[in-house]
């Protein structure tokens, strides 16, 4: 079953996880005051919406200098879809910033109406998902110093050490 929102604005817009480093599981959480859904997406889609973010904001006018504030992540019971693709649009006239979020399509099935989230916030509001977006990313497991591979807390097998 297909699932469509259109928030005009988001009073929820983060990033979390459950589990522990080398297990995280990643979502992205949208919503007003009413309801927040869950997508459920991976490392790497939260750090390249991160920077897609940052490089959209170096086009749009300065935000105004304001204490960032952590966005909030409910750790939630299910998710609503797994994140396939998203869209980023700047609205100049309105100062906000526009992402589409579009459920990943199977393969297999021709036919398949995708789930989508449609989602306003301000300049404001993406910066701050930035900065706690980059610091989730940040606190996966460390890098090996040799292939750059992640570290499991017992080693791991790096392909460089034969």
């Amino acid at each position: 079953m297909s699932l469509y929102r259109d928030y005009e604005s988001a009073d929820a817009f983060s990033a979390g996880v459950v589990g522990q480093p080398g297990a995280r599981t990643f979502f992205l959480q949208i919503g007003d005051t009413s309801e927040v859904l869950s997508i459920k997406c991976e490392k790497q889609q939260i750090a390249a919406l991160a920077a897609f973010i940052r490089k959209t904001l170096d086009d749009a006018p300065a935000v105004s200098a304001r204490t960032l504030r952590e966005p909030q992540f409910v750790e939630p019971r299910d998710a609503a879809f797994a994140l396939g693709s998203v869209g980023l649009a700047y609205d100049r006239r309105e100062n906000q910033l526009v992402l589409q979020f579009e459920e990943i399509t199977p393969d297999d099935e021709a036919d398949f109406d995708a789930s989508r989230v449609r989602v306003r916030i301000s300049p404001a509001q993406a910066i701050e998902f930035c900065e706690h977006a980059e610091r989730l990313v940040r606190a996966g497991r460390p890098p090996c110093a040799y292939c750059g591979m992640p570290v499991n807390r017992d080693g791991h097998a790096c392909p460089k050490m034969n």
